[in-house]
């Protein structure tokens, strides 16, 4: 379902997306071109969905997804903790917060890098603010890449649990 943006509600976007340009967490060219390929467009725009920070979601983290004034989705761009390093990830939901792709970005470390394969990560498609990952009961588990998996599982249930809260009351929490 396409939500249809009002007039004052696109003056508000562009504002702040004017705005976000200068003070703001810059998407890279990776995460663009995959929430691009996720909507099947050639270019959409992403405008930041929050203006503060709340409990368990950074504002500089979180688009809406936007083409031609009608919300497609959103996207969010995290940062998880690997055996040594981080790496950055992405995940696109729908307009619903249904997850559309999960992908990781950038993975620095030489061990791990199988959370990154299609096939892992399509276990989280689909899913909504309302489900819940647990390591060897929904999430499998990968063979050398044991702290990757369970960092990622982490992460994930913390991005579900602060939108499923903000969704029912207006206030992100972390777990």
């Amino acid at each position: 379902m396409i939500h249809m943006f009002s007039h004052t509600a696109t003056l508000f976007f562009l504002k702040w997306s004017f705005l976000a340009t200068f003070f703001s967490f810059q998407v890279s060219n990776r995460a663009q071109n995959e929430i691009n390929k996720t909507f099947e467009m050639h270019e959409v725009d992403l405008v930041q969905t929050l203006t503060d920070n709340v409990p368990g979601i950074d504002q500089d983290r979180l688009f809406t997804v936007i083409h031609e004034d009608a919300i497609l989705g959103y996207a969010y761009i995290g940062e998880a903790s690997s055996q040594t390093d981080t790496y950055d990830y992405l995940v696109v939901f729908d307009p619903s917060f249904g997850i559309k792709k999960a992908k990781v970005l950038v993975y620095r470390e030489d061990y791990g890098s199988e959370i990154g394969s299609k096939r892992w990560l399509k276990q989280f498609l689909n899913k909504t603010p309302a489900d819940r990952f647990v390591y060897r009961q929904n999430i499998a588990a990968i063979s050398g890449a044991t702290i990757s998996v369970k960092s990622m599982t982490n992460a994930m249930n913390n991005l579900m649990i602060s939108l499923a809260s903000w969704q029912n009351n207006g206030t992100p929490n972390k777990a």
